[in-house]
């Protein structure tokens, strides 16, 4: 049997029950260890589980997932995922292949960002399409998301922006010399994130655009969510340029058009309480 263990948001006691007992009669035990981190490490996680952990980097779950699935057809073999096992689409593949090879699978579910982004107050059922941020570069700026966002405004919706992790990256020097030479890890914060925004907003205007989001637009910072230092800071687009959110991971939320009880409970998160009212209430 193959499992695929959701871990939660948080640490190691955020697996579920039916997971943790899956993993302990597993044989061999992997983390998938690039769509998401948790705040503690894995060898906080190998002592809470009594179990060793094999890490599994992008390349190993991408190139070499025959590895992971070797055997699992006479014995157990578990694949533990940061949230939910499926809040990445590189999963749905593994589960394919193991379908293929005639491997039975089981899914153990758990918390991800994706319904957690509750805690900040707005609504689930309010949200529209998730887009993801990357990293930019000095010759590389998509800008696809944006437009993402704008439609979801467009509809009245929020968005939740995932933002950009760099994990086990190689610089394109050493990539084109084949050198297995990586990156420190990187993890892009609600900071960064609202400044590509800003940056877009003021390129649409030179090209004689108007859009949809602007320097008011009122945003939801989120930091670590499901951890004890969780951090949520509600206002402008321009106060998330500048609001101090601490490690990582962070999300960022665009709001569309908010219910009172929304804005109700945003408050309790605002930067500058003026501010957000002065520029929340315009939304509704």
């Amino acid at each position: 049997m193959l499992y695929l263990v959701g871990l939660g948001l948080g640490d190691a006691k955020d697996i579920t029950v039916k997971g943790l007992e899956a993993v302990r009669r597993c044989r061999r035990v992997y983390l998938e260890a690039y769509t998401s981190v948790l705040t503690v490490g894995k060898e906080a996680l190998e002592e809470f589980y009594g179990r060793e952990l094999i890490l599994a980097d992008r390349e190993t779950v991408e190139q070499e997932a025959d590895g992971i699935l070797k055997e699992a057809d006479v014995c157990d073999v578990a694949f533990l995922v940061v949230g939910d096992p499926f809040g990445a689409t590189t999963h749905s593949d593994l589960v394919l292949r193991a379908v293929k090879l005639g491997i039975p699978y089981t899914v153990i579910h758990n918390a991800s960002i994706m319904n957690a982004v509750g805690c900040c107050g707005l609504q689930l059922y309010n949200f529209g399409e998730t887009v993801s941020i990357v990293f930019w570069t000095d010759t590389w700026k998509p800008e696809s998301f944006f437009d993402k966002i704008e439609k979801n405004m467009q509809n009245g919706m929020h968005t939740l922006c995932l933002l950009d992790i760099k994990v086990k990256e190689q610089s394109l020097e050493n990539l084109r010399k084949g050198r297995k030479i990586y990156e420190p890890p990187r993890y892009m914060s609600v900071n960064q994130a609202a400044e590509q925004l800003l940056a877009i907003i003021q390129n649409r205007r030179l090209q004689g655009e108007e859009p949809e989001i602007t320097e008011n637009t009122v945003c939801v910072g989120l930091a670590r969510v499901g951890a004890s230092d969780q951090k949520i800071a509600s206002g402008t687009l321009c106060q998330m340029s500048t609001v101090e959110l601490g490690g990582p991971l962070h999300s960022l939320i665009v709001t569309g058009t908010m219910h009172p009880l929304e804005l109700e409970m945003l408050k309790l998160f605002s930067v500058d309480s003026s501010s957000f009212e002065e520029n929340a209430f315009q939304r509704t």
